[in-house]
This record gives structure tokens, C-alpha cells and sequence, in this order.
């Protein structure tokens, strides 16, 4: 008999952030997560999201007690104010292939939902757009880069089963750095003596003057994407937080940003894929032994992953996002990485799938985001 039971206790936390680690654990392409991350992600006190949102989980065990899957509810007072849709959202969805399990997975974050008053909902998202989600459906023969899913070839089965369609599909390029097509590069740089004429400049982010930064970039960032399908804009301690996060994980070296006479109107950052080291963690902990992996891990990966590249409306078409692709390649090939991802790109998104198909790119990956409605 299969029951489901919801998260209350630490213990019950602690089975809910273990599954995925025994469930996985003869896929060598998986990259667990590690547990610590995974804490703080779910903790709704700590978490500056849940300032503006809330979630339930669940967990499905047979009549042993062993757990056959896990799913969140979640609900997002910032997505519903952004877009007057009012919608909530399932994440960190993981099952056995079994139709019943997940049956009873979906219908607790349903029925939960439904007394929030939600009117559909969206997924999977681990909590939000803002970080990882969507579902692998196409792309399982190799790793995936940090910050990025993988999962067991069935899910997409299982969601559809739950009576959930297709919303959106996202893609992940794969660019390999010595196959840069040079003339992009010249290119690059007679628009770059072009942007500067016009005031316009691309400088590495001061990571010294982190505080001071940080602010430019929540403000591309919420302008940049406010009309992306599924965006949610970031509030000042959601921000804050990333910020010191890019400052532990990636190096000035790979963050730049575009000023127009001092205004801020484009940035990008791109991360070592950590996922290359963290991959062998099969337990996702950190103590006795692994933390000594990490120390100077973004001198040991040789692939990046481009985490986000936006431009306000206002000076896209200027050219840009050409220099700004440029400066990450010469970065990227100067720190001796051999192969870059950009993701995620949505389907919709032209301007961007155009860009990358034109720097001979490779849509090696696709994930997807479903809808139900009730």
C-alpha cells in the first residue's frame, strides 16, 4: 500500500532530501546535489524566496517505510503579482517508474494547491525559474552542467500521465571552445569600437565592490526578462544572496556588464561546471573528504556553463550580446576550458536561439515545463 505523507519533522526532511541520492545511484550520469544546498533551498526560513512564497512536500513510502518519490507544492506571491495569473507550481519532483506512485505524488501537491485557490499550475520548478527546473526529455547520454537537471528517462511519461500537457520547452546549447568561429571574434570587435563611440562600455564586474554592483545587475536582470515566459522578478535579499553566491562560485574573470554612460543595461556571467568534481559525490555530502576536492575547483573544470546573458529592451540589436559572447570565449579559452553549455534558452525565445545557432551551437539538450489546469 502506497502512502503519502507530508513533510513536518526534521525527519521527515531528511527522507525527503535522501531520496535522489538512492534513487540514482547506479546512474553515472547524474550529478547529485549536494546536501547542504539542498537544505538551504528547502528551509522556509532561510530561504529569502519563501519571503514571498510558500511550499508543502510530500513523499510517497510503501507499507516497509521505503521511499518511493517526493514532489513540492509551491506557491509564488511575486509570480502571481508579475503576471496576474494565479498559478502555482510543483518542484524537486522524483519517482519510481510506477503510474500509482506518482498518481499519488501529483495528487497531493494538486490537492493541496487547490485550497491555496490556485486556478493551474506549472512545473517542475525547484523552487522557481530562478533556479533549476523543467524535465529532461531529450539529451540523457551525457552529464548535465551545474545548476542544471537530469533525471530518469520516464518522468516525462509520469507528468503526462498526472494529466499535465506541454507549457514550454527550454534548450541547452554546447559549444566547443577551439570551434569559435573566428570571424565572430573580428566581428566582435569592430562592434565593441562602435558601442564606445556611443558611450556605451563592457567591463568586468568589481567583485571587490560586490554591494555596489550587485544592484546593477538585479536591475538588468528584472528588466531584461520581465517578459520571458515563466519570469519571476528577484527581490533585494533574493538578489543579495546570488550575488554572494557568484562571488564563492565563479571569478570576475567571467562576469561582465554593459553600461550605457553609466546606466546599467546588459550583463552575463557564466559558471565552472562544478558538476565535473561533484559528480563523484555520490552521497552529496561535503565532510570528512570531499571538501579538500573542492578547494580551487574552478582552476580543475574544463567546462563553463553561460548561466544568463540579459539586455534591457531598450538596447537589444545594438550588438552587445555579440561582445559580451566574445569576451567569454577569450575568458573561457584563456582559462583553459574546451567546452561551453548556454542554457537554458526557451523555445520562443528567437533572438537568442538565432544567436547561438549563428555561433555554430549545438541544442544538444531539451527540458520541459508543463501546465494543468484546473
Amino acid at each position: 500500500m502506497i502512502q503519502i505523507k507530508e513533510v513536518t519533522s526534521k525527519k521527515d526532511l531528511k527522507l525527503f532530501i535522501d531520496f535522489p541520492y538512492s534513487h540514482y545511484q547506479d546512474d553515472k550520469l547524474y550529478a547529485p546535489d549536494l546536501r547542504l544546498i539542498q537544505q538551504e533551498t528547502l528551509n522556509q526560513k532561510k530561504n529569502p524566496f519563501f519571503n514571498h512564497a510558500e511550499a508543502a512536500y510530500f513523499y510517497a513510502t510503501d507499507e516497509s517505510g521505503k521511499v518511493l518519490g517526493r514532489i513540492a507544492a509551491i506557491t509564488n506571491e511575486n509570480y502571481v503579482k508579475h503576471w496576474n495569473e494565479n498559478y502555482g507550481f510543483f518542484g524537486f519532483f522524483e519517482s519510481v517508474n510506477d503510474t500509482k506512485v506518482s498518481g499519488k505524488l501529483f495528487d497531493a501537491a494538486k490537492n493541496w494547491l487547490r485550497q491555496k485557490g490556485v486556478q493551474g499550475i506549472y512545473g517542475p520548478m525547484n523552487p522557481s525559474t530562478n533556479d533549476t527546473c523543467g524535465t529532461l526529455v531529450d539529451g540523457f547520454d551525457t552529464p548535465p552542467y551545474v545548476m542544471m537537471v537530469h533525471n530518469k528517462t520516464y518522468y516525462d511519461d509520469l507528468i503526462k500521465a498526472a494529466g499535465f500537457k506541454k507549457r514550454m520547452d527550454l534548450f541547452s546549447y554546447r559549444i566547443q571552445i577551439n570551434k569559435f568561429p573566428k570571424r565572430y571574434l573580428q566581428l566582435a570587435n569592430n562592434i565593441e569600437e562602435r558601442l564606445k563611440r556611443d558611450g556605451i562600455i563592457i567591463r568586468k564586474v568589481n567583485f571587490k565592490k560586490l554591494k555596489e554592483e550587485a544592484p546593477k545587475l538585479q536591475h538588468i536582470y528584472n528588466k531584461a526578462w520581465e517578459k520571458n515566459w515563466g519570469f519571476i522578478p528577484m527581490d533585494d535579499a533574493e538578489f543579495q544572496a546570488l550575488a554572494q553566491e557568484l562571488k564563492f562560485v565563479t571569478t570576475p574573470d567571467y562576469v561582465f556588464i554593459a553600461e550605457d554612460k553609466g546606466e546599467p543595461v546588459a550583463f552575463i556571467a557564466i559558471l565552472p561546471d562544478l558538476n565535473e568534481i561533484t559528480i563523484n559525490f555520490r552521497d552529496g555530502k561535503l565532510l570528512p573528504f570531499n571538501f579538500l576536492k573542492l578547494l580551487n575547483f574552478k582552476k580543475k573544470v574544463s567546462r563553463v556553463r553561460v548561466l544568463t546573458l540579459g539586455l534591457v529592451e531598450s538596447h537589444r540589436l545594438k550588438g552587445i550580446d555579440t561582445v559580451m559572447y566574445a569576451k567569454l570565449y577569450e575568458s573561457a579559452s584563456n582559462s583553459g576550458a574546451v567546452e561551453a553549455e548556454a542554457s537554458w534558452i526557451l523555445e520562443n525565445n528567437v533572438m537568442m536561439n538565432r544567436i547561438l545557432q549563428n555561433i555554430e551551437a549545438d541544442p544538444y539538450k531539451r527540458y520541459r515545463i508543463y501546465q494543468l489546469d484546473f
